[in-house]
């Protein structure tokens, strides 16, 4: 089992088990704020916040609310100037840490972020200690009972994914950064709705932990996690499923 795909299934229960609702929309406020700033308030031409409108209707996000995020972002209303932060790191057993953030107050996420790495066992690294290390891929997700799997793999494959590959009780689509809007066009036009789809970041060799090194570096990641201005947070470890089994 790769990296990624035990990393996100970690990461799925564990959101599905205790994500607030409020900062959940918090998070999605601030990307969408952050997309349109950047690149324009059309949907259609601005792919990044075309994936962050997709991910609050996902999340059902009142319209209102994007709207109003978009609108933030474009200055058509007044709201807080966000600033993206980048941290790269090592959290226990060496594992590489890069958490992006999105704040109102550098000195103030800086502070949490080092004290936290520093807390758990872990430090702040210079920039491009570990950014290297991490690659942009977009991964989709459809319950196993939504769709037929052939079906999709061939959907999928014939949109430009790369792979897709089962994974507990949804199947999980594997696409570039490039191909991402194409794959998950194709999946919604079939009148298949994903149960996720985003764009993020994966490992090239993850380290391989046991068991109790594995619940402290997700003690990091649940640390991390919970700061107001953190955005996402990518950790590169894997565990095997004897080792996982043990975690439960």
């Amino acid at each position: 089992m790769s990296g990624h795909s035990k990393w996100a299934t970690i990461k799925r229960a564990k959101g599905k088990a205790d994500a607030a609702r409020g900062k959940l929309f918090n998070r999605l406020i601030r990307e969408i704020t952050i997309a349109a700033r950047i690149g324009g308030g059309d949907i259609s031409a601005n792919p990044r916040l075309r994936t962050a409108v997709s991910a609050a209707r996902a999340a059902n996000m009142p319209g209102k609310n994007v709207d109003s995020a978009i609108q933030k972002g474009t200055g058509q209303l007044d709201g807080v100037n966000y600033e993206e932060i980048t941290f790269e790191g090592y959290g226990p057993g060496g594992v590489a840490f890069l958490i992006e953030a999105v704040t109102d107050n550098r000195n103030r996420t800086v502070a949490e972020v080092r004290h936290l790495l520093t807390k758990y066992g872990g430090n702040l690294g210079q920039t491009n200690s570990v950014a290297r290390m991490f690659k942009s891929k977009g991964f989709i997700t459809v319950a196993k009972e939504d769709v037929d799997e052939d079906k999709l793999m061939e959907l999928a494959l014939d949109a430009g994914a790369d792979d897709m590959s089962a994974e507990g009780e949804e199947y999980e689509v594997t696409t570039t950064v490039d191909a991402f809007d194409a794959v998950r066009e194709a999946i919604v036009a079939a009148k298949i709705e994903p149960t996720s789809a985003e764009i993020t970041k994966v490992v090239d060799n993850p380290v391989n932990l046991d068991a109790g090194a594995a619940v402290k570096v997700m003690k990091l990641v649940d640390a991390l996690d919970e700061l107001d201005d953190t955005q996402h947070v990518y950790a590169g470890f894997d565990v095997s499923d004897e080792e996982a089994a043990k975690m439960d």
